[in-house]
């Protein structure tokens, strides 16, 4: 099995949680050939392509994923994770910072939510099987 974790991120939060998931895999999955983690910016499509489980961060900004990440889904051919079990996550701000930033911040977070479940839907529409339900780590 090859289990590929691909992120991106600014400010090493995001890195760090793909780093520990990488981490978990390799211990976890005695009958995984091959767990490698990528940087967005150094992996292509066909390492996608090639993965039988592939897992997917990226910081939360703009409520949404990170530019680089958006585009490495949008040049994976239309039905192109079918069959490929997925998982995505994303960091974020706690709800308390949300809070302390002001009203209007918490009401756009709620309206448009965070990285993970768009990056689920991505996939999802991609073909891809989720393991799990998207999951968020609060940073700060």
């Amino acid at each position: 099995m090859d289990i590929r974790i691909i992120y991106d991120s600014e400010f090493g939060n995001t890195a760090r949680i793909a780093e520990a998931i990488a981490q978990g895999a390799r211990t976890a999955a005695a009958n995984a050939d091959h767990v490698t983690l990528h940087h967005i910016s150094d992996v292509q499509p066909e390492q996608v392509l090639a993965a039988d489980l592939l897992v997917i961060g990226s910081p939360t900004q703009g409520f949404r994923p990170t530019a680089p990440v958006r585009t490495l889904l949008s040049k994976l051919p239309r039905t192109g994770l079918a069959g490929k079990a997925v998982a995505a996550f994303d960091t974020r701000f706690t709800e308390e910072e949300i809070k302390s930033i002001g009203r209007m911040l918490s009401t756009m977070v709620d309206l448009f939510g965070y990285a993970a479940p768009r990056l689920a839907d991505t996939a999802g529409k991609k073909g891809a099987r989720l393991l799990v339900p998207p999951e968020g780590f609060y940073v700060g």
